[in-house]
Parts: structure tokens; sequence; C-alpha cells
């Protein structure tokens, strides 16, 4: 009767938490819990720590990927003063058209990866509010069973 208890509360917080689509996105550093050797206060704020580090572990990814999006912008950005300079300097009709279009294919890029930076940046505050509010619910969940303990032994006095 535990093991069922504690594992659909373990099943219906994961599917809460979203830990399945964390999983699945690569991050499959969870920990297998004992069911037999745990109360259910221990398992539940285990679900909970395991939850806040699978957020964690994703937001650390997503920053990676915004910081080399980061820097292909900043190199990009290189690349087009080194154009505009270019055609500054060129008489040649040619080169001029030349470089014209090579400046626009780089500001397309530019363009392209700052929109996508756009949304990642959304991405990250979500994932960002999602593990503070994780790490509220572990917090109020300890708040709460201490108040428990400290009711039950108040009444046992």
């Amino acid at each position: 009767m535990k093991k069922k208890l504690i594992g659909g509360m373990m099943a219906v917080a994961m599917v809460f938490s979203g830990a399945g689509a964390v999983s699945a996105a690569g991050v499959n550093n969870m920990n297998s819990i004992d069911l037999n050797s745990i109360d259910l206060e221990t398992a539940l704020m285990q679900v909970q720590s395991q939850r806040a580090q699978l957020l964690d572990t994703q937001l650390k990814n997503k920053l990676e990927e915004v910081q080399k999006r980061n820097a292909q912008i900043t190199q990009l950005n290189e690349q087009l003063k080194e154009l505009r300079n270019n055609l500054s300097s060129t008489t040649d009709e040619k080169q001029r058209e030349e470089l014209q279009k090579q400046i626009e294919k780089v500001k397309s890029q530019i363009d392209s990866l700052s929109s996508t930076q756009q949304m990642d940046m959304l991405r990250l505050q979500s994932m960002s509010n999602k593990r503070n509010e994780a790490f509220d619910v572990m917090t109020n969940f300890i708040k709460k069973m201490q108040d428990s303990r400290s009711s039950i032994i108040g009444n046992m006095r």
C-alpha cells in the first residue's frame, strides 16, 4: 500500500513538475528512489529536490546556448564592420555590389540570431520562474512538515 501511494504521488508530482519533459530533453541525472526504506515526507522531498536539480541543469544548458549565440552575433558584427570598411574604401562597382550582397547576408544572419536570442531569453525567464517555484514549493513543504511535527509534539505534552 505504501509503495503504491508513494509511487502514485511521485508520478503525479513528476507529471505536474514537467520532469518527464526535462528528461526527454537530454537531462538524465535523476536518481532512483528506494520506496521501501523511506517515508512519504522524504519521498516527496526527494521528488521536489530532483525537480529543482533538473530545472537547474536545464537552465544552465539554456544559458550556455545563449552565450554561444552571443558569441556568434559578436563575430557577425565584426564581419559586418569589416565589410563596411571594405565597402567605403572600394571604388570598383562590381566589388561594391558584391560587398553590398555580403553585408545584406550578414545582416540577415544577425537578425535571425537576434530573434532566436529573444525567444531564448523568454524561455530562460520561464525556466527561471519554474526553478524559483520549485524551490518555493520545497521550502513551503519543509515548513509545513516542521509545523506538523511541532503540533504533534505540542499535543503529546
